[in-house]
């Protein structure tokens, strides 16, 4: 057919065809690449892994045993997370911890994905993991309890009255911190795991309480679920009505609300 034509008129016809040709494969390769990104940092929501356990500001491990003893009753696999400097470090620093133990746990158990449950300022560490250290592609869920993540009038207080005695991770926790600022700026809630944001009402630590609430999350207060219930702030890892909200959380089906009273 090519041969029929003008030499001038079939150079224009290969010109256009190899243009064509061009074309198609960016548009091929612009596909891949934008598609790319979600597939790697996909996760399963059906095959549970390990939970990690992260304590909150200035505390060591010991208060989350209780709810560590009721995962490792249905089966699961727990490390409570060492905290970094007491606690009282920088928080980016204890993020960038808790991607070394969530990834040494994943492949010391042949595991696709970790759960992580953040008590108070281990949340916001579990965010900042998520968000700036690749928590994206590991973490199936991320489960808060009483967490500042929009910072907390106690650590307001601190910060101005007795500055000396309120390190970084207390800065960083302040209302009008530069680090959660950068955290809630746009999606508090990034792709990669299921968010569930749990809080009391009769938290005195985490002022006001609301604080605890993640956009974009499975976010309840623990007196929705229970009305009345009593619960301070250091005692939500061991509650047994929020170890039971935590149970359900972290189940096979993914979470789309509240559990139902029955866990209270």
């Amino acid at each position: 057919m090519l041969d029929s034509l003008a030499p001038a008129r079939r150079r224009l016809v290969l010109v256009l065809a190899g243009a064509l040709g061009l074309a198609l494969v960016a548009a091929v390769v612009a596909v891949v690449l934008t598609r790319t990104p979600d597939a790697a940092t996909a996760v399963a929501q059906d095959d549970p892994g390990p939970v990690l356990l992260v304590p909150g500001y200035g505390a060591s491990g010991a208060g989350l045993e209780p709810l560590a003893d009721a995962l490792r009753a249905e089966g699961r696999e727990v490390v409570v997370v060492d905290p970094v400097d007491g606690g009282t470090g920088d928080l980016r620093a204890q993020a960038v911890a808790l991607h070394e133990v969530a990834q040494e746990t994943a492949d010391e158990a042949g595991a696709a994905s970790v759960d992580v449950v953040g008590h108070s300022a281990g949340g916001v560490v579990a965010r900042l993991w998520v968000a700036e250290e690749g928590g994206d592609a590991l973490a199936r869920r991320v489960v808060t309890l009483g967490s500042p993540h929009h910072g907390t009038e106690v650590a307001d207080l601190g910060a101005e009255l007795t500055p000396d005695s309120c390190p970084e991770a207390c800065r960083q926790l302040t209302s009008d911190s530069p680090l959660l600022a950068g955290l809630n700026s746009g999606d508090e809630t990034p792709e990669g795991p299921v968010w569930v944001s749990v809080w009391t009402e009769g938290d005195q630590v985490v002022v006001p309480p609301t604080s605890g609430r993640l956009d974009g999350s499975v976010a309840y207060a623990v007196q929705d679920v229970c009305g009345g219930l009593a619960v301070e702030h250091g005692d939500l890892p061991s509650d047994p009505a929020v170890i039971a909200m935590v149970l359900d959380a972290l189940g096979v089906d993914v979470p789309s609300g509240p559990p139902p009273p029955s866990v209270c």
